[in-house]
């Protein structure tokens, strides 16, 4: 499991990282990438704690996913079945195991304060944080026909990865109006959304 570890994760974050999945008697399984999720933490009909986490994910981001998916197994252990998923229990409980990894050590100098920041009062998904989600995604390795939806000129065509097309309007406060080519339907998208670009 270490070895696996050290492919995955920031050189000096594989032996703490390693001692909490010990400490926790978590299974790790590492999967293929699901666009719907980076991670996933569900306790198994025998009592076992299981953990997926996103093949594809960067160190620094494979990390955080790690940590928030055992910061569940951890306050539902000590709360109790019935705390919110991303409530204050949670929260909480996902500060407190992060802590010791957010160091200069482990992460890279441009992303401290914004992980500082983002777990003042960490989300459900470090993607609803528009700037580490940025931050982040520069770690990972160029995909060709990738961009972000802030990147985009106003009224060019862009694809989601389910295929359907839309046009980019206007930024409303922090996110982008766009409307659905299709229906006509409009939708707001956040900045950090990553999509293929059609057509200017």
């Amino acid at each position: 499991m270490e070895r696996t570890l050290q492919k995955y994760l920031p050189e000096r974050a594989v032996d703490p990282c390693f001692e909490l999945i010990k400490e926790c008697k978590v299974h790790l399984k590492i999967v293929n990438e699901r666009v719907t999720r980076h991670g996933d933490y569900r306790r198994m009909a025998n009592g076992q704690h299981q953990i997926t986490v996103n093949a594809n994910l960067n160190r620094y981001r494979f990390l955080i996913t790690l940590v928030h998916e055992i910061a569940h197994l951890v306050a539902f252990e000590k709360y109790g079945r019935h705390i919110k998923p991303h409530g204050l229990e949670w929260k909480r409980t996902f500060q407190h195991v992060m802590l010791p990894f957010i160091r200069p050590e482990i992460f890279p100098a441009a992303l401290l304060p914004l992980l500082a920041n983002h777990f003042k009062n960490p989300k459900a998904s470090s993607s609803t944080d528009a700037r580490l989600s940025i931050a982040l995604k520069s770690f990972d390795p160029q995909q060709e026909g990738r961009t972000y939806v802030y990147e985009l000129p106003k009224g060019c065509i862009f694809r989601l990865y389910n295929g359907k097309l839309f046009k980019k309007g206007e930024k409303r406060v922090k996110r982008y109006e766009c409307v659905e080519v299709a229906t006509g339907k409009m939708y707001l998208f956040q900045p950090n959304a990553e999509v293929e670009l059609i057509k200017n």
